[in-house]
């Protein structure tokens, strides 16, 4: 039994660090999947990270009817979205990789704009939310389906993610439907 290390190079995903050296940790992975596995888990990453960044600003700017059950809401996805955070990076050095975590890495690396809102009503909030979890969810989903015959230790720690931010952005929508069941407020802020 072999316990060498493989040594390749590889770009990173947000160009900020340049090449950098991935040293296979894991038995039975090849180099290739290894950096297609990082690159997955490095988006992920920062996703999550500006996840809780953007659930911690509708937290403190969430004003209006239910402010207290919205604002109290926040918090506990805030620390799930964090230990998910720190899960990824943690697989991210197993795997050999480096997680980038800053600033910079997540603003250069991610494709999406930065969450508009300010200090405004609950309604605003909520379904400016609601967008954003479905965009994390959907890109959560399409990095398991890449990893699933690549590394099923990372495609699990996913749909382990994706339960919990499933089961937030229900806590979300709850709050946007009326009576019927149906999601009102999506885009202008009434039933359509």
């Amino acid at each position: 039994m072999s316990n060498s290390t493989a040594t390749t190079t590889a770009t990173t995903t947000n160009g900020s660090a340049g090449d950098v050296e991935v040293r296979t940790t894991v038995a039975g992975m090849s180099e290739s999947s290894t950096q297609v596995v990082l690159a997955a888990l490095q988006d992920r990453l920062v996703a999550t990270l500006d996840l809780q960044l953007t659930l911690k600003h509708i937290h403190w700017n969430v004003v209006g009817m239910n402010f207290i059950a919205i604002h109290e809401m926040l918090d506990p996805q805030v620390d799930t979205v964090r230990l998910q955070s720190d899960a990824i990076a943690e697989r991210i050095a197993t795997l050999g990789g480096e997680p980038h975590g800053t600033p910079g890495a997540i603003t250069s690396g991610r494709s999406w704009s930065d969450y508009g809102i300010d200090r405004a009503p609950t309604v605003q909030h909520l379904v400016a939310l609601d967008k954003v979890y479905s965009g994390v969810i959907g890109d959560h989903r399409s990095a398991v389906a890449r990893l699933g015959e690549l590394d099923p230790v990372s495609e699990d720690l996913l749909i382990g993610h994706l339960r919990d931010l499933e089961l937030f952005q229900w806590f979300v929508r709850a709050h946007l439907k009326d009576a019927t069941g149906d999601v009102v407020h999506r885009t202008t802020f009434d039933k359509s």
